[in-house]
């Protein structure tokens, strides 16, 4: 019979990754759009500033995302290369390691070599991946996978700010802006929370507070530079 419960560890790589584009892109762009908006600039200045944070952030989230998930990656495939050596020229000792993992997880020594004996003879390979190296299917590095949806989720926040600046008066935009973006982020940390099984207060407390003082900074620099320059 197929196993049909689901668990939120499997949505750890996408989720992860989503969460922090959308949250980045919502924050830094509105961020900078309000830094540039402090500074007196006009709307179709701050229009093209958030244009080119909204650009260069998802590049940025898809080159960074996708270094970080292929380092990980890349050291996975080490591993497993690794240990497909030792089973090639090292059986036994391979079959006694796998068999001391599970008599440490509580199987008496007889039935540890049993197990370990017909996991082997069914997938030797991924028997060690899972069981000595924690390699999974299910959370194996992909780096393209990350970077795309990195990038994507940081346009999609992005994109709602720069909406705003579209669609406000200059006189108002700060206030929209401020407001929409907090809004949005504490949906964002709820729903993220909620995902993983967290409290979605907390989640979303959380989201917005920082997402609170990165826009205030990034106002009072903006409107210092403005006054002085």
């Amino acid at each position: 019979m197929k196993h049909s419960e689901g668990h939120r560890s499997n949505r750890i790589g996408w989720l992860r990754a989503a969460v922090l584009g959308a949250d980045d892109g919502i924050v830094s762009t509105a961020s900078l759009i309000l830094g540039v908006a402090a500074a007196g600039a006009t709307s179709s200045g701050v229009l093209i500033a958030g244009i080119a944070g909204l650009v260069a952030g998802a590049m940025s989230m898809a080159a960074g995302e996708y270094v970080s998930v292929s380092s990980q990656s890349d050291t996975e495939e080490a591993d497993l290369a690794r240990e497909r050596k030792e089973l090639a020229t090292d059986d036994a000792s391979e079959r006694s390691e796998l068999a001391e993992i599970y008599v440490s997880r509580g199987l008496d020594r007889n039935l540890a070599r049993q197990v370990a004996d017909q996991l082997m003879a069914h997938d030797a390979l991924g028997a060690h991946a899972r069981d000595e190296l924690g390699i999974t299917d299910m959370q194996r590095a992909r780096p393209v996978m990350a970077a795309f949806a990195s990038a994507g989720s940081f346009a999609a926040g992005a994109a709602l700010p720069l909406l705003i600046v579209l669609l406000v008066p200059s006189s108002q935009l700060a206030l929209f802006v401020v407001g929409t973006s907090l809004a949005c982020l504490a949906v964002l940390g709820a729903l993220a929370a909620h995902a993983g099984g967290a409290n979605p207060a907390i989640g979303a407390l959380r989201v917005t507070f920082w997402g609170a003082m990165a826009m205030a900074v990034t106002y009072g620099v903006g409107a210092l530079f403005g006054t002085v320059v």
